[in-house]
């Protein structure tokens, strides 16, 4: 009887592929339509590179159509927000999430942040460690200077790193661990 569940095995495996993908196309779904929002629907250098950030994850075109569609039509007000914490050893964590409700995103990061041992830090007690700079996936944060976490405090600052990802206002989180 072996091989009876194969089925079973493909369908539970195509679930998890199914739901992070899921979580991806629409994390970049919200970011299109932000895009689309401040550009009018119309063409702009934010718009390409969101677009071009999803195509690179094979999101269906039809999709993207309907995000900058939706974006220009609707009323709702995505607004993108930077976070700033320190992280285990001393690491400097930056989070930048796409949100409609500040009040609700604030406590999530809080809740994780608090759940591992960490809290918020003031805005531009992180900052002065990193630049932004101009890439074709848009502005990103790079550290000007690093540091060389142990490796229990590289274990905590992944688990944490991957707790805040799995958010789903959060669209990219930097730190300046080696």
């Amino acid at each position: 009887m072996s091989g009876h569940n194969k089925w079973a095995q493909i369908k539970h495996k195509k679930a998890i592929t199914d739901a992070k993908k899921s979580k991806i196309f629409s994390k970049l779904v919200r970011y299109i339509g932000v895009e689309a929002k401040l550009s009018g629907g119309k063409d702009s250098p934010g718009l390409r590179a969101a677009v071009e950030k999803a195509k690179k994850v094979n999101m269906p075109g039809d999709v993207i159509e309907r995000a900058i569609k939706k974006a220009s039509e609707s009323s709702a007000q995505m607004e993108p927000i930077t976070y700033e914490a320190y992280g285990p050893g001393g690491v400097g964590i930056i989070i930048e999430t796409l949100t409609d409700s500040k009040n609700r995103t604030v406590q999530d990061i809080k809740h994780i942040l608090a759940k591992n041992g960490f809290a918020l830090a003031g805005i531009g007690s992180v900052a002065w460690a990193f630049f932004k700079e101009n890439s074709t996936e848009g502005l990103v944060w790079i550290p000007t200077t690093t540091i060389p976490p142990s490796d229990t405090n590289l274990e905590l600052l992944d688990k944490l790193v991957d707790e805040l990802e799995e958010l789903d206002d959060v669209q990219e989180v930097y730190t300046n661990a080696e």
